[in-house]
């Protein structure tokens, strides 16, 4: 892993960039340990103060320091991308691994399974469910929920890589040594298929979070945890841009910028560092 970063800063512009961003990304996140302020207490800082020294992202009207409050909320969207993708992975591999070796009615029947979750409108189904739970849309159920949603894709990716790991001659090998079908996908085929899980878990961060500042907009989600669609919503309530405070709305503005770009810089890069073909030409080789 140490090498692959190494060649990756190295070589890859794009990822030089990413690891500046999510690296600014992370510490900001990671200093919400250390805030002296509770992020749903109000009025603890003079309100609608712009951005200074003392206040580097201003205050908003609700009487909070932005820069404490983005600390959380970004602490609180990244938990969230990390859990969908676990949750996503786990589906995506089992169903990708299974349909991909095992083949005939099992691969039919879980491909069609598959594809039900592909043509399935999420949107509308994600606000259907926040207005069933609505007051009861905590940020796990939030993530399980995008994580039930997010694998059909990849679950895809995964099949055509077993699908041709199956005809190897070390899986064949394994087959008459008398090796299990469930040893043969674990030990075998997953390690294989892990630079596609990465990469893929990547874009499903980008993904989930980005569905979340969606329901969190239109008060789909819960509004008092601080997250960077919250962020916007309140300055939204609020009317910020009308009444001049420009940097309510800046703060979760420019945050999800520098996150979404990193983590798509990474996503590109470290895609095309899986490929042999893209790696040779991007080493020189």
């Amino acid at each position: 892993m140490l090498r692959v970063i190494r060649d990756l800063l190295k070589y890859d512009g794009r990822f030089r960039f990413a690891f500046v961003f999510l690296l600014a990304v992370l510490i900001l996140a990671i200093s919400s340990a250390i805030s002296p302020y509770d992020p749903g207490r109000t009025f603890k800082v003079p309100a609608d103060q712009p951005p200074s020294l003392q206040y580097p992202f201003g205050t908003n009207s609700r009487g909070q320091d932005m820069l404490w409050w983005m600390a959380f909320a970004l602490r609180n969207s990244l938990f969230l991308g990390l859990m969908t993708a676990v949750v996503s992975r786990v589906i995506a591999i089992f169903v990708g691994l299974t349909a991909g070796y095992r083949g005939g009615f099992v691969d039919r029947a879980l491909m069609s399974i598959n594809d039900s979750f592909i043509v399935m409108p999420v949107l509308p189904v994600l606000i259907l469910l926040s207005f069933l739970l609505r007051g009861r849309m905590s940020l796990v159920m939030l993530a399980l929920i995008l994580g039930l949603f997010g694998w059909p894709w990849d679950a895809r990716l995964i099949r055509a890589q077993a699908l041709s790991l199956k005809e190897r001659a070390f899986t064949r090998t394994a087959v008459y040594s008398g090796t299990g079908s469930l040893k043969i996908t674990l030990n075998e085929h997953l390690p294989f298929v892990l630079p596609v899980v990465f990469a893929t878990t990547v874009a499903n961060m980008l993904w989930s979070i980005g569905m979340e500042v969606t329901l969190s907009v239109l008060g789909l989600s819960n509004v008092e945890l601080p997250t960077i669609g919250t962020a916007i919503f309140w300055a939204n309530q609020h009317q910020a841009l009308v009444a001049g405070i420009w940097w309510w709305l800046a703060a979760p503005v420019v945050v999800a910028i520098v996150l979404f770009l990193g983590l798509y810089l990474l996503f590109s890069s470290v895609n095309e560092y899986i490929d042999p073909r893209t790696r040779l030409r991007l080493m020189g080789g």
